[in-house]
């Protein structure tokens, strides 16, 4: 039996799990959690509406994480009731050469149903 302390512990781990998925390219597992109205803001690069829209552009970055080697790690993860914050790096090789590399934050915005409202997502490349 859940307690509220348990339950909303569980719930945490759901989403911390659901945001550091995303941010390691793992979108394929994320698709259920996006709400319909979702907005994901890559500053500086674009900025995608709708579940449709996010879901095409993350199918696209799919293909070439497929066509390359990735190397993520997740440095930090930070939460704060519906918002999550993760901060890592990816390196990207193809043919045992080093292509490009960056580090990000990811911020994730949750609705009470514990769906994606929201990612803005930051990216310097080295």
């Amino acid at each position: 039996m859940f307690s509220l302390t348990t339950l909303a512990a569980h719930k945490r781990f759901n989403i911390d799990s659901i945001a550091e998925a995303f941010s390691v390219g793992e979108f394929e597992h994320v698709f259920d959690e996006l709400d319909e109205n979702i907005v994901w803001i890559i500053l500086g690069e674009a900025e995608f509406k709708g579940k449709k829209d996010v879901v095409n552009h993350c199918e696209q970055v799919k293909n070439y994480f497929n066509s390359i080697t990735t190397n993520f790690e997740i440095q930090d993860t930070i939460s704060d009731y519906n918002k999550i914050v993760v901060m890592g790096t990816a390196q990207f090789i193809r043919d045992s050469e080093l292509i490009s590399s960056v580090s990000a934050c990811d911020i994730y915005e949750f609705n009470n149903q514990h769906k994606i409202i929201k990612i803005t997502s930051y990216c310097i490349k080295h």
